[in-house]
């Protein structure tokens, strides 16, 4: 169990670190900055390379949301839940320590929104509530259904880090101006804890929407289209 709590530790790092610190240090950057589609795609690689890396240990999940979903859809014990969801959330505030340590070396530098999330005045596009609610729920759902599809014993095997990698640009892609996407507790409360703005107070939402999110998409792939020769609890690598 330690090497899957520590392979969610640093695949959760992974994600954090390397996702927000491209909004961070390099989305803005004068004439070289990688800008919106940079961040989008950034998210979705280091799922890919951390999940080649580590996913045959614990799942690589990287997302507590995912582990809610794995749960649910039977691929992983309960009782490995809360284990996986602490490692996540330690990974996420360790990584945005650290890029809060490199960001505060620039002269000037000011938090700002730190790549957190929101609704309302902090959303990207000033999106309410509801609609950045629905956002994250569906984008979590269908995330988990995708992630569970591609992990399926039927499924090609070896290129799941690579749909799911690309799902998670995609998700970026289309919800970025709305909720600047979370899909994943861990990474919102990471930087949220060092943010310059209301974006603790909002957390509670990037908790909400996509832990509901996991357990629909979850439900609906296992009500639908379950393997029913798929043995309860394995966790296969993605």
């Amino acid at each position: 169990m330690q090497k899957k709590l520590a392979a969610e530790f640093f695949g959760t790092f992974w994600l954090a670190f390397c996702g927000c610190g491209s909004a961070v240090l390099a989305a803005g950057f004068p004439e070289l900055g990688i800008g919106f589609y940079g961040v989008a795609l950034a998210f979705g690689l280091t799922v890919v390379t951390m999940a080649y890396a580590v996913g045959h240990i614990s799942g690589g999940h990287f997302n507590c949301a995912v582990s809610v979903g794995m749960v649910v859809g039977g691929r992983m014990p309960a009782s490995d839940l809360a284990g996986y969801i602490i490692a996540q959330v330690v990974g996420a505030i360790v990584a945005a320590a650290v890029l809060y340590v490199i960001a505060s070396g620039k002269a000037g530098f000011t938090p700002g929104v730190f790549a957190s999330n929101g609704y309302g005045d902090l959303s990207p596009g000033k999106y309410s509530l509801l609609a950045c609610l629905v956002m994250e729920v569906v984008m979590t759902g269908f995330f988990i259904f995708i992630i569970l599809a591609t992990t399926s014993p039927k499924a090609p095997a070896g290129f799941a880090p690579l749909a799911i990698g690309l799902t998670l640009t995609l998700i970026h892609l289309v919800s970025i101006p709305v909720t600047n996407t979370s899909v994943n507790p861990a990474r919102s409360t990471g930087v949220a804890l060092f943010a310059q703005t209301g974006a603790l107070g909002q957390l509670w939402l990037f908790w909400v929407a996509p832990i509901l999110g996991a357990i629909l998409g979850a439900m609906v792939w296992k009500s639908l289209f379950e393997d029913r020769e798929q043995p309860l609890g394995a966790v296969p690598a993605e």
